[in-house]
Order: structure tokens, then C-alpha cells, then sequence
């Protein structure tokens, strides 16, 4: 029987919480250079410009069939949103030319080899608005110091960064003027006094 959310099957027009982790939870980003060589390649098959190897040949590109919306690396995994639009192979095809190449450059880079993740990647369907903000304030708030945190989409939502291959605006939309920072704060003071009167009613 096929591991939840592992059967990839995509809609067009939809969107869609991507994840996966390294095998036996072992760290994928060692370092800062692993961090970022793992963003220039998410730039690389995501960006408006069409980037080229050593020998002038095209890398492809899949922004044309995918956006993405939000983000997350964590030391042993990764986070993303993302909207496939009208290539129902866009995703599967920018997921697995992004996990081959960083893991050809991690293993490299640490002489060792075989897989680093933790089988192909895993992704949910978001199937109505609510669910769709909580899926993002839930990818940004995966680190304890999400809002200093160096590896999200966090400072794209929140301090006017920008840049061609993070689509937060899909996000902004639903808020209709809304503030995002505010509605990821709110949540996370609610969760806690959640979590105090659950604490208080087990003591009685």
C-alpha cells in the first residue's frame, strides 16, 4: 500500500504542500553553503531566467507549469507550497530534478554516497482557502525562531523582500489588506494559551 500523500497524481490549477526529509532523519543541510546551494537550485528551475552548465547547455525549467509560495529548510528536511498550474508534470519533474542535483552536490561535497532523502518526496492536496493559510503559517512557523530564521520564505511575507521564483503575493491576496505577520502572531498566542489551559485542566 502506497505511503500517504507518496501517490503523485496532480491537478492543474491546484495547490499543494510538498515535503520530504533526509533517510532515517538524517541532516541534509550541514552548513550555510548547503542551505544556499539548495536555494540557487530551487532559483535555478523556478526563476524567469533560463539558466545554463558549464558548457552552454539550458537547464530546464519548470516555472512556466509551477509557483512557489512559501518555503522551509529545516537541518533534516524541507517545506514547500506550491501551485502546479497547467503542467500536471511540472512538479514531479521540478521536484526530482531538484532533489538529483543536490544530492549529487551533497554527496560530493561529503564523500558518501547513495540517497539522501528519505524516498521520493511527499505532497497533500490544499483543497480550500483556510487550509491553504494555514499550510503557509504552518511552513513558516516550523522553526522555534521562525522570524529570524534565514532559511524561508518568512522575510518574502514579512520585511518586503522579493523575488521572482517566491510568489507570496498568491498568499497576500486572501488577506484583502490584511496583515500576514499579525495573523501568524495571533496564532501562535492563541496555540499557547491553548497549551497552558491544557496543562492547567491535567493538573485537576
Amino acid at each position: 500500500m502506497p505511503a500517504r500523500n507518496s501517490v503523485k497524481q496532480y491537478d492543474v490549477n491546484s495547490y499543494y504542500h510538498a515535503y520530504n526529509r533526509g533517510v532515517n532523519k538524517n541532516v541534509i543541510f550541514k552548513d550555510e553553503q548547503d542551505y544556499v546551494v539548495f536555494l540557487s537550485l530551487v532559483k535555478r528551475y523556478l526563476g524567469s531566467e533560463i539558466e545554463k552548465d558549464s558548457s552552454n547547455r539550458e537547464y530546464p525549467n519548470y516555472a512556466q507549469g509551477l509557483d512557489l509560495i512559501a518555503f522551509c529548510l529545516m537541518p533534516n528536511h524541507f517545506h514547500m507550497l506550491v501551485y502546479q498550474k497547467d503542467n500536471v508534470k511540472a512538479m514531479e519533474l521540478f521536484m526530482r530534478s531538484l532533489s538529483t542535483a543536490y544530492t549529487r552536490y551533497f554527496n560530493k561535497k561529503y564523500k558518501r554516497v547513495g540517497h539522501l532523502f528519505q524516498g521520493v518526496y511527499k505532497a497533500s492536496r490544499i483543497s480550500n482557502e483556510p487550509y491553504l493559510l494555514h499550510i503557509s503559517r504552518y511552513i513558516h512557523m516550523n522553526p522555534k525562531d521562525y522570524k529570524n530564521w534565514s532559511y524561508s520564505s518568512w522575510p518574502y511575507y514579512t520585511k518586503g523582500w522579493m523575488t521572482d521564483w517566491v510568489k507570496q503575493h498568491k498568499i497576500f491576496e486572501l488577506f484583502e489588506g490584511g496583515n500576514y505577520e499579525k495573523f501568524v502572531d495571533d496564532y501562535v498566542g492563541t496555540k499557547e494559551e491553548l497549551e497552558k489551559l491544557k496543562s492547567i485542566l491535567a493538573d485537576k
